[in-house]
Order: C-alpha cells, then structure tokens, then sequence
C-alpha cells in the first residue's frame, strides 16, 4: 500500500491514477466500529509498507508523563508520513524497531494528525491497534528512499516563528560552537555541555543572515560525537525538525527529541551543501565578528552563558549593535570557556535591594574612585589620580536582586546607573538623610533609602557588563552601566559613540575595583537574602 498524496502539496509526491486520498481513507475507517475495522483486516488497505526513518519517544513536558513513541515512515513512492505507538503497546514493538529497516505492517488504523510541531506533510498519522502485526521485510523487491527532508530559508523561518506548527529541517555551514570559531577549531568539552544540556550553535545557510541553533539533550550528545569523530573540522550540519521561536528578541531555532544531527558527507543534502560551499569560498571564508562582538539584549541566564566563550572582544565593537538576552542565556554564556568581557542587555523585574553591605561608597570628586582617610583629610586610592584632601562624594554601589522568566542574579548599579534608576544621586540621598537626622552619627553609613526601595517589583531594561571576575568564579554578580527605556529597540550606534561609552564603562568598572571588594565576593548567598515575591511580572 502507498500513501496518496495530499492535494495542492508538492508534484513530486504525487501519485497518478489514484483518486482516493490516503486520509480519507484512514478518517473513514476512524468513522467505522471497531468490528467493521477488524473485518478490514484482510483487506488491500490493512497492510502497508515502509521504511523507518527515525522513531523518538513523545513526553509531555508539564507533567512529565510519556504520551507515546512517534514515527517517520517512507513509503516506495518517497510519500513521508508519521507513525504513532501508544505507552502501552511500545514494547511489544520497540525491540523489532531499526532505523533504516524496512517492513510491512499489518492492521493498523488513521488517526488525524497533530497541529503542533508535526514532522510531516500529512494530516493523519499511522497509529499502532492492538492486533498491529509489524514484520521485518529483509528481501524486499521494492525501492524505499533512504530519508527524506522539509527544509526553510531563514525568511521562512521567521514567517513561521513562534507559530509551534510544522517542524523544518536546517543546513548550513558551521561560524560558531559555543562561541568558537569553526575556522579556528573548536573544542569541545563533553562534561560541560553534559552539565549544560546543549551546545549553540551558530549557522549560516548560504549567503542569508546567520542563525542561532540550540542543541539539546539528545542532540547535543550527537552533535559531539559526530563532531569528534572528524579528523578535520566538519563544517557543514543539517538538523531535523528544528522549532523557530524567539529568544531574547532575536530568531533562534532549537532542537526538538525528533530531531537528527548530519555533518559532512552523512547525506545527501549534507553533500549538495558541501559542493555549493566548494563553489564560493568567499562565504565559507567568512566570519562574522559581530556574532561575537555585538552588544546583546540577553536574559540573566544568556549573559552568564556568554561569560565562558573565548572569542568575545572587550573593545569598542562590543557595543556597534544590541541584541536582547534573558538572565538564563548569559549565565549559560558564562560557564563557558572561551567567552571575554561584553555589554549585554537584559530585561528583568527587581526582586529585593541586597542587605548586608553598603549600598553606597565614598568617592574623589575627580576621578570618582574610592577615597581612604588619612591622618588629616581623605587621600584618593587611584594611583593614576593620586590627590589628597579631596572631597569626598557618595557614589552608588548598590546591589539588587533581580530575575526574568528564565533565572535570578544580582546586580550591581554604579554611578550614574543608581541614578537613572531611582531618579536621584546617591550623594543627595545621603545628604537629606543626616538633615534630617540633625547629623546624628555622621560617623555612620546612612541606610538604603526609600528612593531604592521603592524601585522593587518595578521591570527595567539594564545594560550589564561582564568582566573577568565573572570569568574566573569570583562572583556571579553582574555590573550595570546604564538604564534603558524599556520601549528601546536595539539600535547601531556611531563609532564615535562606541568610544565614549567604552570609555565610560571601562572608568565605572575601574571605580569598583577600587571602591571595595565586596562586588567580587557577591554570590547566592545574596540571592537567598534577597525574597523573591510570589507573583511578579
């Protein structure tokens, strides 16, 4: 038996002469009772034919219970169709089940196909029925196609983002893993990617725009062996049925447990690729260093991410584009080995104000590094700036807690950064505090003011930088250098621009480094100080 074909879908699987759909048929026979269907059984339509592409096991992720084992069949005309085995039926087939075999099926019936992340063309499925008799055809006369695939441009892609529909493949050449150039060699470490759970990828098909790919789980696992197993650097991948979705306001596209990892030579897509590639080298030539270099939006969790790579810049073209990331991202980017300092963007809501330490610093009103006393007036600590008897200023060095739907963190506002968020200077705050308190215990530090507590439960856009303390495990604590508006698009500034604000944020991280050492010391123990509400936004 075949499976016709759907009307107005591709020529190629067309069938001729065949005028009764293989849906309708299999919705007609879901119509009937379950007797008429066993009397079917004998019938030219109980039986098919196929091969097994791939079969993977279906989880519901909220409940964590196993819906079912899902198919890819191929029938002798390349018409692709999924297949479904019920929880409880999955054993009595899963050990006669391989990967390229072919086999004929005996009593079997259609049901209608999931809306959701479907891996096929058809709108109904082969489903498994009790008396389902799957037998192995090892000489059969009959030509199957080894695969077959569904692939999008990145301009489908993004029509298609977020939508959870139909599930397309991906093939492209290889510019980044895990923030490592494919020119330069990446390497892999198989414990942290274990621990992870995912490698990132990031690919570019053809000549379009380049892409990021998250490989999960099982993915991820045989994206390393493959890799590994190449004595040069393969730098051509196809993967399976990939999930376009938007993470951290760019275009990404994610593993699913249907899909499969190609490099090389493996098939022939991968082949054709690899021929065009030969064909313009300029593009396979290329490495784009604003993939790594760009200011990023990120969640707290991407900016930790990014923190391990290596190939990220702390130089001006650091911040020539913004891109948005979620706390999760950057803490992932983080425990990565080859990441360096970058500005990222993050939208977050404020958790708490960290108690325990000051929430402000004394500063030379020159070079706004911290001051010390000496024996008669307050000296500056900045060697560069070396004064004496200078006026001390109150600074912001304050830490908050903050979380985005994907992690918490702490962050550290300085400066300019404090002010922009509660409306006032710290050196103002202080001030109208001793006032107030007729300069009582002047000696003493003025306590978190009212302008700081109020900002909990607010949402704010902050750009956060990540340094070599992030690197090193010192502190998980994130720096903020400013505030943006949360309506702010990301935006290309001018290299003029670039300059000043590097600069800019190259000074406030010289400031803590001087102020104090408790930024570095910053880790979960704040977080566990820091109470997180119930509801947030």
């Amino acid at each position: 038996m075949f499976f016709p074909p759907i009307p107005n879908q591709n020529p190629r699987n067309s069938i001729d002469g065949d005028e009764t759909t293989w849906e309708v048929d299999c919705l007609r026979l879901r119509r009937k009772s379950c007797v008429l269907q066993r009397s079917l059984a004998g019938s030219p339509r109980s039986s098919v034919a196929f091969r097994l592409i791939h079969f993977w096991e279906a989880w519901n992720p909220l409940k964590k219970t196993l819906i079912g084992m899902e198919m890819l069949l191929i029938d002798e005309k390349g018409t692709v169709i999924q297949g479904f085995v019920s929880p409880e039926r999955i054993q009595k087939y899963l050990p006669d089940m391989k990967r390229g075999s072919v086999y004929k099926l005996n009593n079997f019936y259609g049901s209608r196909n999931k809306s959701v992340f479907r891996v096929a063309d058809r709108t109904v499925t082969v489903s498994f029925s009790w008396n389902s008799e799957l037998a192995v055809l090892l000489d059969c006369p009959s030509h199957f196609d080894e695969d077959s695939f569904r692939f999008h441009s990145y301009e489908e892609f993004q029509a298609n983002c977020n939508l959870k529909g139909d599930l397309y493949d991906v093939v492209g050449h290889m510019m980044l893993v895990n923030g490592q150039s494919i020119v330069e060699g990446p390497v892999l470490d198989e414990v942290k990617i274990a621990k992870a759970r995912r490698v990132l990828i990031h690919v570019q098909s053809h000549d379009g725009p380049v892409m990021k790919l998250y490989l999960w789980d099982q993915a991820a696992r045989d994206f390393c062996k493959k890799f590994k197993s190449y004595e040069g650097t393969p730098n051509v991948l196809l993967v399976t049925t990939v999930n376009t979705k938007t993470l951290g306001g760019t275009l990404a596209s994610t593993s699913m447990s249907s899909s499969r990892v190609f490099m090389g030579y493996d098939v022939q897509p991968t082949i054709d690729y690899f021929s065009w590639l030969g064909s313009n080298p300029d593009i396979a030539e290329q490495v784009n260093a604003e993939v790594v270099t760009k200011r990023e939006t990120m969640t707290i969790g991407e900016i930790f991410s990014y923190i391990g790579q290596e190939s990220a810049k702390v130089n001006a073209e650091v911040v020539t584009k913004r891109e948005t990331m979620t706390i999760g991202e950057i803490f992932s980017y983080i425990e990565q080995e080859s990441a360096k300092g970058a500005f990222f963007e993050c939208t977050a809501t404020i958790d708490d104000v960290v108690h325990g330490s000051s929430w402000y610093y004394i500063a030379c009103s020159g070079c706004h590094s911290k001051v010390s006393k000496g024996p008669t007036s307050l000296i500056c600590t900045n060697k560069k700036c070396g004064k004496v008897n200078v006026s001390g200023v109150p600074q912001y060095l304050s830490k908050i807690s903050v979380y985005d739907n994907s992690e918490q963190a702490v962050f550290v506002l300085l400066g300019e950064a404090g002010r922009e968020l509660t409306g006032k200077p710290a050196s103002e705050l202080v001030r109208s505090y001793f006032e107030a308190n007729g300069n009582e215990g002047v000696n003493l530090e003025a306590p978190v003011p009212e302008a700081l507590i109020s900002t909990i439960g607010q949402k704010h856009k902050f750009c956060v930088k990540v340094t070599e303390h992030n690197f090193s495990g010192k502190t998980r604590a994130l720096t903020v250098t400013k505030i943006l508006p949360l309506d702010t698009s990301p935006a290309t500034v001018s290299s003029e621009d670039n300059q000043a604000t590097a600069t800019s944020e190259e000074t406030s991280e010289n400031r803590v480094d001087l102020a104090d050492g408790s930024k570095r010391t910053c880790d979960s123990s704040e977080l566990e100080r820091a109470k997180r509400p119930k509801c947030g936004n």
